[in-house]
């Protein structure tokens, strides 16, 4: 019997043998075939994104550069002058006082953005009853429309008959006239666009929030950690890539969406303390006709906003990673 057995083995040998090349030959091309229809299923799902970014949003981009080039007239007629917008607005002292006034919107609000936000996110976290309620209410700002939201603001801070005053006086304190004066109608400003823009964030916030496992938080607990110590080493290395996101789209939602609120609330004024870049770019393109001279300042003003992304792609995610190494 173990002479038949062995004699079966030696016979089935060649056949396993020759069977093995011819086993593993497809495999490589089934995955390659596999591979490229995910890629092609992939590029079919990209593709309307990638259409209307490029039709709607690439191809104003490049026209726009293009547009600095050249002086237009309120006739239509083209002129290239080359670099002579981009020498004009060297020399503009209104669009570099716009450009300080920016710098400091934007200093300003991110932070104060980003801190709220992360407050909101906290709290809203925890699990006690009617928090769906707050969720909502502190969300709710954020699906206004801007023009309604400025024009609901701007009777709040009216002199005489807004709530913001009225509560003053009747809390003891004198009235002030926050849009008016030029060293409170900025920061008025950067309120108003902090209270529609929390619950947003809030949200992005409590996804990441809710990503960190609960038990990292029962072990530092067991361990002795308090609320504290669980927050610097637990909360915030784990919300890194989440703080990025927000640091990042708060940057340019300040660089450029505050136009509708000071479209309404200040138009600009007073005496241009709340002159924001991309409202002095609409004046010099809609008002005056300069579309040449204000593409080119929108071209200056995206440059620095992509400086300002790799500044803090550099800060909050370039090498801090240690946990990941």
């Amino acid at each position: 019997m173990t002479l038949h057995g062995t004699a079966r083995s030696q016979a089935a040998a060649p056949t396993t043998a020759k069977a093995a090349p011819g086993a593993d030959g497809p495999g490589p091309r089934r995955r390659l075939g596999r591979r490229h229809r995910e890629w092609i299923a992939a590029g079919l799902f990209i593709a309307p994104d990638a259409l209307g970014l490029a039709v709607f949003v690439g191809l104003p981009m490049v026209l726009s550069v293009v547009l600095s080039f050249f002086q237009v007239s309120g006739f239509g007629s083209y002129e290239f002058v080359g670099l002579g917008n981009y020498a004009r607005m060297m020399d503009d002292p209104l669009f570099w006082e716009s450009m300080r006034i920016t710098g400091v919107y934007v200093v300003v609000l991110v932070p104060l953005l980003f801190v709220v936000s992360l407050g909101l996110g906290l709290l809203v976290r925890q699990r006690v009853p009617g928090v769906g309620v707050f969720r909502t209410l502190f969300f709710l700002p954020y699906v206004i429309s801007l023009v309604v939201v400025g024009l609901l603001w701007k009777f709040m801070f009216d002199d005489q008959v807004g709530v913001v005053n009225q509560g003053l006086r009747a809390a003891g304190f004198a009235g002030h006239s926050w849009l008016g004066d030029p060293s409170t109608a900025l920061y008025s400003v950067i309120a108003v666009f902090v209270w529609v823009m929390m619950g947003y964030y809030m949200i992005i916030f409590l996804a990441g929030l809710q990503e960190i496992p609960r038990e990292y938080y029962e072990a530092a607990r067991i361990d002795g950690a308090g609320p504290w110590t669980q927050f610097r080493t637990i909360t915030w290395p784990l919300l890194r890539p989440t703080s990025f996101f927000v640091l990042l789209m708060s940057t340019v939602a300040a660089i450029t969406g505050g136009f509708e609120l000071v479209f309404v609330l200040t138009e600009g004024g007073p005496a241009n303390s709340t002159s924001l870049a991309i409202f002095y770019i609409y004046q010099q393109a809609f008002v005056f006709g300069e579309y040449g001279y204000a593409s080119a300042m929108g071209t200056v003003l995206v440059l620095a906003m992509l400086l300002c992304s790799g500044a803090i792609f550099k800060a909050t995610r370039g090498g801090r990673f240690d946990d990941d190494r």
